[in-house]
């Protein structure tokens, strides 16, 4: 049996292009979209990396009968964005079967986060020391601890004690991970792709946490319809995209969120900031805290 190449296609963009190169390629691509950055810095205490530099989206297209067509078909999609935004050239790697799997994890390693954590992926030793460790296989699912607003969120969640928490679009359900590791009593985790559902499971499962996470297909709607054991929450995340958070504070996101909790939106580009505080503060919430990193903002809102 001969074996088979894969054809890499990468793209180096800012921050605030990197999800929308994402989710073009993801409609092409069989085996998922890695999105690693290329520059970081650590932080006074010479403990904690962050990510920094521009952010370097790739995918892995199988060469076969279909590939021209498929890439002139992504390059086509990719074109249309750049008339957006101005992308630079596509780069172009062919790789082996037998080095596929190794050639894109070649781009994680473990990322030490905020004051206690450390993400590290489901294939590498955890390294020693005092740092808890959230083991990741990011699979086709959002959620790597390499994107600066999940880094933004686990930086927000170091002191959540033994709170449930919901998580809306859980992607690879990192942040629910994290936060039972950190203490968290119980965590509800949910996403409209089955997916992100299968990876969150699988990541539960990794980390030793699966019987007090819950996951499932939905959102808003199925929490507040009772199909979770789980309504509301001292803590809610929803690390998506400005739209969609937008969205979801009309729909009554902060209503999942108990008295004395607080509601974490991340997934912002600085520049869409005020129009999220403003739907927030629209749906009865106060923007509490706001943290920043490069072009990704995370937000911190409480019940008025």
């Amino acid at each position: 049996m001969s074996e088979t190449t894969w054809l890499e296609v990468s793209l180096t963009t800012g921050g605030e292009l990197a999800e929308a190169v994402a989710e073009v390629m993801s409609r092409f691509a069989p085996n998922g979209v890695a999105i690693e950055s290329t520059q970081d810095a650590v932080d006074a205490e010479g403990d904690s990396k962050h990510f920094v530099g521009p952010l370097r989206t790739s995918c892995y297209l199988p060469v076969d009968d279909r590939l021209e067509d498929t890439r002139g078909r992504l390059e086509e999609a990719l074109w249309y964005l750049g008339r957006i935004h101005p992308l630079p050239s596509l780069q172009f790697r062919s790789v082996k079967d037998a080095d596929w799997a190794e050639a894109w994890k070649e781009h994680y390693h473990p990322i030490p986060v905020g004051r206690r954590l450390i993400i590290v992926p489901a294939w590498l030793k955890v390294p020693g020391g005092e740092r808890i460790p959230i083991r990741m296989d990011p699979g086709m699912a959002f959620g790597t601890g390499t994107h600066p607003s999940t880094q933004l969120c686990l930086e927000m969640i170091e002191d959540v004690g033994g709170l449930n928490i919901i998580d809306i679009g859980c992607g690879s359900g990192i942040l629910s991970v994290a936060a039972l590791k950190l203490g968290a009593k119980k965590a509800l985790c949910v996403d409209i792709d089955p997916i992100a559902v299968r990876s969150a499971c699988e990541n539960a499962v990794l980390n030793g946490v699966a019987e007090r996470m819950e996951v499932g297909m939905g959102s808003i709607t199925e929490i507040q319809s009772g199909n979770f054991t789980i309504k509301q929450a001292r803590l809610v995340f929803a690390n998506i995209l400005a739209p969609v958070l937008i969205r979801l504070l009309s729909e009554g996101v902060g209503e999942l969120v108990t008295n004395g909790g607080r509601l974490i939106l991340a997934g912002i580009i600085s520049d869409q900031v005020d129009e999220v505080e403003h739907a927030a503060c629209r749906s009865g919430l106060r923007v509490e805290t706001r943290r920043q990193l490069g072009d990704w903002v995370a937000l911190c809102a409480v019940p008025c």
